[in-house]
């Protein structure tokens, strides 16, 4: 009798630990789904990998859509956010900010931020920049599977914004897009079960 009461709770636990999975898996995905354009002041272009003086595939496709926002009047400016990857390199903003002006962005509507190296930090300093600039709301622009943590951020950090997932990306295979979708699922169900996913200083700051 006790061996089948506890066999029956662990099928509970286990069914109960899938349904949590599959609920975070579902918003994940759910969060990426492409959606129609809106109209916000600026995009924030959420930084990514860089190629000496060149983005990687994937930080060009969340570049080549902020663009596509910018020239279609759906924003009045790109927010490009990041640090260098390292001493030898420029900062990913930097990059993006040469891309963007390579295809006929005029350099008044771009602006940067060099100190961010995580989503958090990304968000962070580009409200601040915003802020600086008169600028108010906000599409947030990344890889649709990146969507719910970064909406999360600009939420908590107070920012009116909207999701605006690339239409295209890089993480192609089946490989990539299972490592990506694992770690962004790791650190939404980190979320739930903890409260927060604002860490070190940027944490600090909300905290004032």
């Amino acid at each position: 009798m006790i061996i089948k009461r506890m066999a029956r709770a662990l099928g509970v636990l286990l069914l109960l630990c899938l349904g949590f999975v599959a609920f975070v898996a579902g918003s994940v995905v759910f969060s990426g789904r492409l959606a129609a354009p809106e109209h916000a002041d600026a995009a924030i272009v959420l930084g990514a990998a860089t190629w000496g003086d060149e983005p990687s595939p994937v930080f060009r496709e969340r570049i080549r859509h902020a663009i596509w926002l910018h020239d279609n009047g759906y924003v009045k400016k790109i927010i490009f956010t990041g640090a260098p990857d390292s001493l030898k390199e420029p900062p990913e903003s930097v990059v993006a900010r040469q891309y963007a002006l390579s295809r006929g962005v005029p350099a008044g509507d771009i602006l940067i931020e060099v100190e961010s190296r995580t989503t958090a930090e990304n968000l962070f300093h580009a409200r601040d920049v915003g802020r600086r600039n008169g600028l108010g709301t906000y599409l947030i622009v990344s890889d649709p599977l990146h969507m719910k943590r970064s909406m999360i951020f600009a939420r908590d950090l107070g920012m009116e914004a909207r999701r605006a997932p690339t239409p295209t990306s890089r993480y192609r295979s089946i490989g990539s897009s299972i490592r990506f979708l694992g770690r962004e699922m790791y650190f939404y169900a980190n979320y739930l079960l903890r409260g927060t996913l604002m860490t070190g200083p940027v944490r600090g700051e909300l905290r004032r």
